[in-house]
């Protein structure tokens, strides 16, 4: 095909990928905001998201001819969806829930979660091979390797969950 050697063909292509990630981009992180309850900047975000989609798929109609534009808008949504999760994590917008099992080192990890000044309600529970410390620490997402860093230092065995949550009402955060 003649239009495989073309530039124009291929800048364009270009274009439309660099768009369409920047979309999927915008789409991933409206969505995972408008999750968090961030009404104005998931307003924000879907009306650039909107606006980049008509631009995009007018590039991609207007010239069906080239296989490229089509290649380049089904890479570019994959792509952006990857980058959208990237940039999201690394935002960290929200809170957390720990639950963090310790066979034999429970008192030892909650206090040095508080030295670092994390809230954390310990719990005498039973596992399968007997008694066992859950303890519970609610926290801000973007503290939780942070956290988890502390944990394993000081158990490295122990088990951790983590949980997306919305709070309700009161409570201490870390500042």
């Amino acid at each position: 095909m003649e239009i495989l050697l073309s530039s124009a063909a291929w800048l364009g292509a270009l274009g439309i990928f660099l768009l369409r990630v920047l979309n999927m981009t915008l789409a991933t992180l409206r969505f995972l905001l408008t999750l968090r309850g961030k009404k104005a900047i998931s307003w924000i975000l879907g009306f650039a998201e909107s606006a980049l989609f008509v631009l995009v798929i007018g590039s991609v109609l207007n010239d069906l001819n080239n296989p490229l534009n089509i290649i380049a808008y089904a890479a570019g949504f994959a792509t952006g969806n990857i980058v959208g999760m990237a940039v999201e994590s690394r935002l960290a917008v929200g809170f957390a829930h720990l639950n963090i099992i310790s066979t034999q080192r429970g008192q030892a990890v909650a206090e040095k979660l508080r030295e670092a000044s994390y809230a954390v309600t310990e719990i005498p529970a039973r596992g399968m091979n007997g008694m066992v410390s859950l303890l519970d620490c609610s926290l801000r997402r973007k503290d939780i390797k942070d956290a988890e860093k502390l944990i394993l230092d000081v158990d490295p065995k122990a088990f951790i969950t983590v949980e997306d949550i919305t709070p309700v009402r009161r409570g201490f955060w870390r500042s």
